[in-house]
């Protein structure tokens, strides 16, 4: 998709804020942040939606998303990931969004590019470390909303929680394994898969 460097700019400012705050930002706020005028601002995202790779739903404030099937790269360092939380790999903890980044240019000294729906969690607990995943360590995700049985998801619960667990659809509930014998699985007949992990990041 050809992009100008402003419209690639305001993609990578709404994916950021959807993932921070759990919302878009205002035609102000991006005018703000890029600099410009609110009328310019207009201008790119009409172009946007014209070119597929926004979408807005009309009179309704904060409705811009980023089209489905669409990456959306970090233009100078494309292994910068947001950083949105903590996630409890023992009991569950309330999430808490945070304006952090995790840079694998700087941890992993590499510029291969990724998906623009990966995103990085920290590990807090210990209730997964026979699966390779410790205190302190960072998961990488993709964006999912389905699992299949076996896959390591973040889940969000019905109390608000999320936590990290191995996914497990029973007949008649969805079983939340930890891997390790110190803690029970987490039982529930409705969770909210976030994300899955595709890979572990350990600093030493």
């Amino acid at each position: 998709m050809n992009l100008t460097p402003k419209q690639l700019k305001i993609l990578q400012l709404i994916r950021d804020w959807r993932v921070r705050r759990g919302y878009s930002p205002t035609m102000q706020e991006l005018a703000d942040e890029i600099g410009v005028s609110k009328v310019t601002v207009f201008e790119h995202v009409e172009a946007l939606i014209k070119k597929g790779a926004l979408l807005r739903e009309p009179n309704k404030a904060r409705s811009l998303s980023i089209a489905e099937g669409v990456a959306v790269p970090d233009e100078a360092r494309p292994l910068r990931f947001p950083l949105v939380g903590r996630i409890a790999a023992g009991y569950p903890i309330e999430k808490v969004a945070e304006e952090e980044e995790i840079d694998l240019v700087d941890i992993l000294g590499t510029s291969e590019d990724r998906p623009g729906s990966t995103f990085a969690l920290k590990v807090e607990g210990d209730s997964m470390r026979d699966e390779g995943i410790l205190d302190g360590d960072y998961v990488l995700l993709e964006r999912a909303q389905v699992a299949r049985n076996g896959d390591r998801v973040v889940a969000l619960l019905e109390d608000g929680s999320t936590t990290l667990k191995t996914f497990y659809k029973e007949p008649d509930h969805i079983r939340l394994q930890p891997a390790n014998p110190e803690y029970e699985p987490i039982r529930v007949k409705f969770c909210q898969v976030q994300g899955i992990v595709k890979g572990v990041i350990r600093r030493y």
